[in-house]
């Protein structure tokens, strides 16, 4: 099971660290989804970029990747209001086909993303993790 969680986190990590960059390559697609009552959307859509970017590298980097789950577990909870928005608004976002039917099956998809940040909350086998650091080059008061 190690080795396919290892898989998954670099999977998740790079994915989330892809959706981050069009955060700032296309913020147009996620201001349009952030609720009205929130301000600042465009500063809102940048943040939430840059928390994914962040987190992305933070779990590939074993000193910090319990911590990068966590915030990224947050981050999730956080953004779900713009997925109701969109959802209950029906608003078109390039790439994503606008139907009801899209949206009831996109909410609880959310739900998958909550529990795959969550099971990196937990310790891994620190020998299997994957990492973009070297584990000779980590100093040994950060060691894992």
């Amino acid at each position: 099971m190690s080795k396919n969680k290892e898989l998954f986190r670099v999977i998740l990590a790079v994915s989330i660290i892809i959706v981050g960059v069009t955060h700032f390559v296309v913020p147009e697609q996620y201001v349009k989804i952030v609720p009205p009552q929130l301000p600042y959307p465009l500063g809102l859509v940048y943040l939430s970029g840059f928390y994914e970017i962040l987190g992305g590298i933070g779990l590939l980097v074993p000193p910090v990747s319990q911590a990068a789950a966590w915030g990224l577990f947050v981050l999730f909870i956080a953004v779900y209001p713009a997925n109701i928005n969109m959802a209950v608004n029906l608003i078109k976002v390039d790439h994503i086909p606008n139907s009801p039917w899209v949206h009831v099956v996109r909410l609880p998809l959310q739900a998958v993303l909550l529990a795959w940040a969550w099971w990196y909350t937990k310790p891994s086998d620190k020998e299997k993790q994957a990492s973009l650091i070297p584990k000779s080059l980590i100093p040994k008061e950060l060691e894992w």
